[in-house]
């Protein structure tokens, strides 16, 4: 297991506490260019933007913080931030318009009355929110709101608007079904199933999930017309839920499960069939799946891994695996199960790794650590050329002007000892034994 050392990074300032789901990076403005939001406990969302330490926009929000997202959720073919309190408030806030106002400002950061840093639409949901998830779960091409609760509860949102509604807040979201879990729901995530379909999947206990069934489907398909509302779920406990376990020895059956799919595998042809999903587990567990239930590997670590992430580390259109421990350990492993680690040098409060806009005006591989000295630390440089190990040999022969070069000189490409005291001279001055 290879040790890495990452160095490039930014600190941002951060004094508020938060909760781990409560962080996320995202294109929050619509300029191709993603942003890092945060929600504290106070009800503040903030928003940082490139290297600046300060927070480029802050909103207000009702009640403290549980989890942030960005993301299409009114299907309007614009990302809007989304922020959910733990009292049940869901704010939607539009930070396009702002981001365009603040580009002809002289000053960066903003000054805006109370009125301006409301959001411009609330609805109140059942409260004790754990967990958010915006992405297409029922395959109609439009997003759902999904929502994970500290009560073992899973709940699906539509944005439903009145057909005569022109204005982004004059909807609402509409209940589409609710689910009952058996154990604490910590995670929520969207896997292509066998047939290419996507599966709501939630972690459970003890290395376990749960596959959730969109029933709706099958009530809108035998509906006519599209523009009405979908059919809203009756807040009674959905049976509707298909639990797996992936192990048979579970150490402890209650440790609690993160898990992360959709990882992609780097090919379009590849990528149209079984999904990969990972898991991860607090007592060191990690598992790589994929939605047959086909286990590719599985690596026990002794570290406590609180989050976990995917992240495309070595460019080649292919997601890493990036686990995150409570000490600051990290993990980073490709579909091979080579693993490389990286140690933050701090307890961490929250975790999360996406694409960043830090300095270099686009978007890039990052990790982002929330420390619990009040900065939020972004690593904006990691990539790697390879996970595997390799030597200076080894990278030299994949060279093509390499063997002409060894040709020139009078060496023979294929002797191996011969190459090896040649490089060794050229390093180090003198014949190497």
């Amino acid at each position: 297991m290879r040790s890495l050392n990452y160095v490039q990074r930014v600190s941002l300032d951060f004094t508020g506490t938060l909760f781990p789901h409560a962080i996320c990076l995202g294109d929050a403005d619509n300029d191709t260019l993603n942003e890092l939001v945060v929600g504290d406990t106070s009800g503040k969302l903030l928003v940082y933007k490139n290297d600046d330490s300060k927070p480029w926009m802050t909103r207000t929000c009702v009640g403290m913080l549980t989890c942030v997202a960005v993301g299409d959720v009114c299907n309007r073919g614009k990302n809007l931030v989304v922020a959910v309190g733990a009292e049940g408030w869901f704010h939607l806030f539009d930070l396009t318009a702002a981001a365009a106002g603040k580009c002809d400002s002289s000053s960066q950061h903003e000054f805006l009355s109370a009125d301006d840093q409301k959001p411009f639409f609330t609805q109140h949901i059942p409260a004790n929110t754990k967990v958010i998830l915006i992405s297409d779960i029922d395959g109609d091409g439009r997003c759902e709101l999904v929502v994970g609760y500290t009560d073992r509860v899973v709940r699906a949102f539509r944005w439903e608007e009145p057909s005569e509604g022109t204005d982004l807040g004059s909807g609402q979201l509409v209940l589409l079904k609710k689910w009952l879990l058996e154990g604490q729901v910590d995670s929520l995530s969207v896997n292509p199933g066998p047939e290419g379909l996507p599966e709501l999947m939630v972690s459970q206990p003890g290395c376990g999930y749960a596959i959730l069934l969109c029933s709706w489907t099958q009530q809108d398909s035998s509906s006519s017309g599209e523009d009405g509302p979908a059919t809203p779920g009756s807040e009674g406990p959905s049976r509707d839920v298909v639990l797996h376990l992936t192990t048979g020895r579970i150490h402890n059956k209650n440790v609690s499960t993160h898990l992360i799919g959709s990882i992609s595998k780097g090919s379009k042809e590849e990528s149209s069939k079984c999904g990969l999903f990972a898991l991860c587990t607090l007592d060191g567990t990690l598992k790589l799946m994929d939605s047959s239930q086909q286990l590719l590997w599985s690596v026990q670590v002794d570290h406590q891994l609180f989050a976990l992430q995917k992240l495309d580390v070595t460019g080649d259109g292919r997601e890493e695996v990036v686990a995150c421990a409570w000490d600051g350990q990290t993990y980073i492993i490709d579909h091979n199960r080579t693993v490389v680690r990286f140690q933050f040098d701090e307890n961490v409060n929250a975790f999360c790794a996406g694409q960043y806009t830090c300095k270099e005006g686009k978007n890039s591989p990052c990790l982002v650590y929330v420390s619990f000295s009040h900065k939020i630390h972004i690593y904006w440089k990691v990539e790697l050329e390879r996970m595997e190990s390799t030597n200076l040999l080894k990278v030299l022969e994949e060279k093509a002007e390499f063997k002409s070069h060894l040709k020139a000189l009078g060496v023979d490409a294929e002797d191996a000892a011969a190459v090896r005291t040649l490089v060794a001279d050229l390093l180090y001055g003198g014949s190497q034994t």
